[in-house]
This record gives structure tokens, C-alpha cells and sequence, in this order.
């Protein structure tokens, strides 16, 4: 079902969050499940968001919603273990995708989206580690406030959440992962094609990375 710009400006005005999805999978679990890295790779309309080296050994795909709190508790806790440990070091590349659960969460990443280039993860990562703010029942207005430390006037803030094509685009890749790749929860990860489900601690990461980084 396609989500119009209408439908994010009411969803961010009056939808009360659903416990910010909170029946999702708190720790990382394995599957048995394994998708082609080509099929994988293929980005979405927008264009992939990514860090790392694009010659490192491992890739991780991660699909997170923005009103997701465990997805949150992975990038306060764990995401800069993961950076400084095997991002920063050409050991692993990194790839982000939107994968919203809801109208508020398809704003907060056009937000995201909207800034510049450079700015896509600083911007993601204020509004990880500012959810508690704006993931509220009423979260239009601090959702603005936080979108104003980022650089967004009101101005360009109501523009940004009525851009359709960025809207498109970010549902584009969430329907595509749960069409192709069977993503229904909230972070899932892609490690090399592998599965994994639920909030990972780094040293579950560093236990599924093990196989790939032997010298």
C-alpha cells in the first residue's frame, strides 16, 4: 500500500505510537535463511546510504525503523563499537535502509533524507538518540524542535515531509525488503546474506563476523 505525503503530515499530528514497537526482538537472532549479496546490493530509488570501505570482506545491511526503540538501542550502544571496531579499520561496510512501521517513523527518516549528503547519518543518529522526544502521541512539534538542531527551518521542514518522491522512495526499499527478503521486524540485519533478527550486541556481531575476518 503506497503512503502519500497527506497520510505522514496526519500520522505525525495525531497517531499515538504503539509502544514504539517495542514486541520486536530484543536480542540478535540468527536464522537459517541466507539471500543472494547481489540481490542484496541492489538500492533502492533514493540510492543507498552507506560507511566503509566498498573493498571490505564483510557487509552489514541494516533495516531499522525510526520509531523503533531497540533499533534506537542499537545505535546508542552498540553502533559505535561496530564503527570504530570494523567500520573505521575496512573490515566491514554498512549499509543503512529505512524499513518504517509507520507515518511518524516515514517522516522522521525523509528528515533524513533531506539533509545534505553529508549529513544523512549525523541527522539519523540525533534522531535515534532523541526518540524518546518526539515518538510521542503528539509528535509534530518536537519532532520540529529536533529537526531544527539539524539544520531544518519550519519552512523547510514542512516542506521535506511533503516531498512525495522522497516519501516513494523510502517505501520503495521498506515494501521491496518485506516482498523479497522478509523483513517483518525491527532491526533486521543482512551480515554477508545472513540473517539476523532483533538488537545485536557487539559481541554477538563479533561472533558472525568471526567466519569472514580469519587471516
Amino acid at each position: 500500500m503506497r503512503t502519500t505525503r497527506r497520510q505522514v503530515l496526519c500520522g505525525i499530528s495525531t497517531m499515538a505510537l504503539v509502544a514504539t514497537l517495542s514486541a520486536m526482538p530484543l536480542a540478535g537472532i540468527a536464522t537459517a535463511q541466507t539471500f543472494s549479496s547481489a540481490e542484496l546490493m541492489q538500492a533502492g530509488p533514493l540510492g543507498d546510504k552507506a560507511m566503509g570501505s566498498d573493498k571490505a570482506p564483510v557487509t552489514i545491511i541494516e533495516y531499522a525503523s525510526a520509531t523503533c526503540s531497540h533499533c534506537a538501542d542499537f545505535t546508542v550502544d552498540t553502533f559505535p563499537k561496530l564503527k570504530q571496531k570494523y567500520i573505521d579499520t575496512g573490515k566491514v561496510r554498512f549499509i543503512f535502509r529505512e524499513f518504517p512501521f509507520d507515518p511518524v517513523a516515514a517522516g522522521a527518516f525523509m528528515l533524513a533524507r533531506c539533509a545534505p549528503e553529508d549529513k544523512y547519518f549525523p541527522v539519523l543518529d540525533l534522531l535515534f538518540h532523541t526518540q524518546r522526544q518526539w515518538a510521542v502521541e503528539k509528535p509534530l512539534g518536537p519532532l520540529l524542535t529536533v529537526a531544527k538542531q539539524a539544520g531544518f527551518t519550519e519552512e523547510s521542514f514542512k516542506a521535506c515531509l511533503a516531498n512525495q518522491k522522497v516519501l516513494d522512495g523510502i517505501e520503495a526499499v521498506r515494501n521491496r525488503a518485506a516482498q523479497e527478503f522478509k523483513v517483518d521486524s525491527t532491526p533486521t540485519f543482512f551480515i554477508n546474506g545472513q540473517v539476523f533478527k532483533g538488537n545485536m550486541s557487539i559481541e554477538e556481531i563479533d561472533k558472525a563476523l568471526a567466519p569472514y575476518l580469519k587471516s
